[in-house]
């Protein structure tokens, strides 16, 4: 059982290495996913979901925007430990109620062409791919990979 919530300053913390672990299967990209600065700068144009377990340890989070005329969630992580239980699937929901909650009538996702593990994931939750992009990479990429972005989208 967890309690999600909005993260706040305090959480920062315990975020990024939560964040850092999870998507340290990303070996195609150099260096760590986010820092404090940047979930910091994250939290002033969204929010961060997190989900707690019952000792109050963060167990995962998602990032949230009600960007009109659609939403966007996106950096899902869940702690490596605890994958493989429903997790992803209770934060996407989380994501997708904050989300219907401010009015947004869709929502939009970007999943990077290398992990060929998420579409079939998100495609199991009722999102459609709507297109390609070049990746919106906070990390660079390493050399002889190349990437795009796959775009999937779910009407809420």
């Amino acid at each position: 059982m967890v309690c999600i919530r909005v993260a706040n300053a305090s959480d920062i913390a315990a975020l990024v290495p939560l964040i850092n672990t999870t998507f340290a299967i990303e070996t195609f990209l150099e260096g760590a996913r986010t820092s404090a600065e940047h979930l910091a700068q994250t939290m002033q144009t969204g929010d961060l979901l997190i989900a707690e377990d019952e000792s109050g340890s963060v167990a995962a989070c998602v990032s949230v925007s009600a960007k009109e005329p659609e939403g966007y969630f996106g950096m899902l992580a869940v702690d490596p430990r605890r994958q493989g239980a429903g997790l992803g699937r209770v934060m996407v929901q989380a994501a997708e109620d904050y989300l219907r909650n401010r009015a947004c009538p869709e929502v939009r996702i970007d999943v990077l062409s290398l992990r060929t593990d998420l579409p079939p994931f998100y495609r199991r939750l009722g999102y459609v791919e709507a297109g390609t992009r070049p990746a919106p990479l906070v990390r660079r990429l390493k050399p002889g990979f190349e990437c795009h972005s796959i775009v999937m989208s779910k009407m809420l």
